[in-house]
C-alpha cells in the first residue's frame, strides 16, 4: 500500500469514527431534551436550541430564541406548572425517547433524526382537585414521532429544528379507540394575538384515526429510493 493509500485509509477510517461521535452526541442531546420535559425543566430544554432554532408543535411554528422560549417556558410552563421551572407534586409527564434513526450530513455539520416518545402523564388523586394547571384528564397516554434537524456550533450539537407530531393520544380509562382527538391544542391564532401562539400557523396537524405516515428524512436503505411523502396516504 503506497503511502498515499494509507493516507486514504487513515482518512476515511478519522471520518467514519467523527460520524459515530456525532450520532452519538445528537443520541445524547435528544435523551437529555427527553429527561428535562419529564420534569417540567422548560428553562434548561430551551438552551438545547440553537439561537435561529424553531419548533414545530401541533400545526404551528415557534421561530428563534423567543418563540421556543414562548412554547416552552410560556405555553407549557404556564399550563402545566403554574411557571414554575421543575416538577409539581402529584404531576407525571414522562417522554421516553425511543427507535431513533440518526443521520449525519458529510460535512459533520448538521444532522437529521427521527425518534418515537410514548408519554405517560396524569394527576395523582391527592393533588387532582387543586393543582394549577388546565389538564383535560387524570391520567392520559400519547404517541409521536419526532422529525428534528441539528446544527453543530463550535463543536456542540444543538437543536435547529425540533418537529414534534403527537400521532395519538387516549384518556386512559377509554383508551384512544374511544377518545376524540386533541384537537384543543391545535393553535388557531399567531403571537400576538395569541401571547403563547406560534409565530406562523402551519395547519397541516392531524391525530387519530388519521394514520398518515409521516415522511421519513432518510433513503431506504437498500434500495437508495427517497421518501415520497404522497406515498404515506393512509386509505
Amino acid at each position: 500500500m503506497s503511502d498515499e493509500d494509507l493516507k486514504a485509509v487513515v482518512a476515511d477510517l478519522a471520518h467514519r469514527v467523527a460520524v459515530l461521535e456525532a450520532q452519538q452526541a445528537i443520541r445524547r442531546l435528544q435523551h437529555m431534551y427527553g429527561y428535562y420535559l419529564d420534569k417540567c425543566h422548560y428553562r434548561e430544554v430551551t438552551e438545547l436550541f440553537s439561537d435561529e432554532g424553531e419548533v414545530y408543535f401541533c400545526g404551528g411554528l415557534y421561530k428563534g430564541r423567543a418563540g421556543v422560549e414562548r412554547l416552552y417556558i410560556g405555553r407549557f410552563g404556564q399550563r402545566f406548572v403554574r411557571g414554575h421551572n421543575g416538577p409539581m407534586i402529584g404531576f407525571l409527564l414522562d417522554h421516553p425517547q425511543l427507535q431513533d434513526v440518526v443521520t449525519v450530513s458529510p460535512d459533520l455539520r448538521t444532522a437529521r433524526a427521527r425518534f418515537r416518545s410514548v408519554m405517560q402523564a396524569g394527576l395523582h388523586k391527592s393533588v387532582h382537585d387543586t393543582f394549577p394547571g388546565k389538564v383535560s384528564y387524570e391520567q392520559w397516554w400519547e404517541g409521536g414521532i419526532y422529525e428534528n434537524r441539528y446544527v453543530n456550533e463550535d463543536g456542540v450539537w444543538k437543536f435547529q429544528r425540533l418537529e414534534y407530531r403527537p400521532v395519538w393520544h387516549g384518556e386512559y380509562g377509554q383508551g384512544w379507540a374511544r377518545t376524540d382527538p386533541m384537537t384543543a391544542v391545535i393553535a388557531t391564532e399567531t403571537y400576538p394575538a395569541d401571547p403563547v401562539g406560534p409565530d406562523e400557523i402551519v395547519g397541516d396537524f392531524q391525530l387519530f384515526p388519521v394514520t398518515d405516515t409521516i415522511p421519513f428524512h432518510y433513503p431506504h436503505p437498500v434500495t437508495g429510493a427517497e421518501w415520497d411523502p404522497a406515498d404515506g396516504k393512509a386509505i
